[in-house]
């Protein structure tokens, strides 16, 4: 649905840290599918963990909270550009099931639980092969540039 170069017009990350590569369904005000393709030739995999290379969960955290954010633009249709950026800027109930390695495949889930001036609320979950790698509640606030 949504191709890399659709996406850095919804997100203002780039490379290293856009950890969004597709967006295979979304439904405005309700939720989004994405993914991640997790390669060997990450840069944090150099130092994290150079004999054992395992994605660092808070970059785990940041891919799922980008997901919500695109989801979040896409409900209020608003891009970066229109002077508008979304905060990542709080995480209930996060826990990590299992590590990511390179090779799998994250598959990114929001869901829109609320909305109170500017504040959006979020159920997330990252998974690889169907099994759940991690989820959580999360907090982005869209603020004005």
């Amino acid at each position: 649905m949504m191709d890399v170069k659709e996406i850095r017009e919804y997100l203002p990350h780039r490379y290293p840290f856009l950890l969004v590569d597709r967006v295979v369904e979304l439904v405005p005000g309700e939720s989004i599918v994405a993914y991640k393709n997790v390669t060997v030739n990450e840069p944090f995999f150099n130092g994290h963990f150079p004999d054992h290379p395992v994605m660092p969960g808070v970059l785990i955290v940041e891919a799922m909270a980008q997901a919500a954010g695109i989801l979040g633009f896409k409900t209020m249709d608003k891009t970066p550009q229109d002077g508008s950026i979304y905060y990542f800027v709080g995480a209930d109930n996060l826990r990590f099931k299992r590590p990511v390695v390179p090779g799998d495949r994250l598959q990114l889930e929001a869901k829109v639980l609320s909305e109170r001036r500017g504040i959006w609320k979020f159920e997330v979950r990252a998974s690889v092969d169907g099994d759940t790698v991690s989820s959580a509640t999360i907090l982005c606030a869209d603020r004005k540039v």
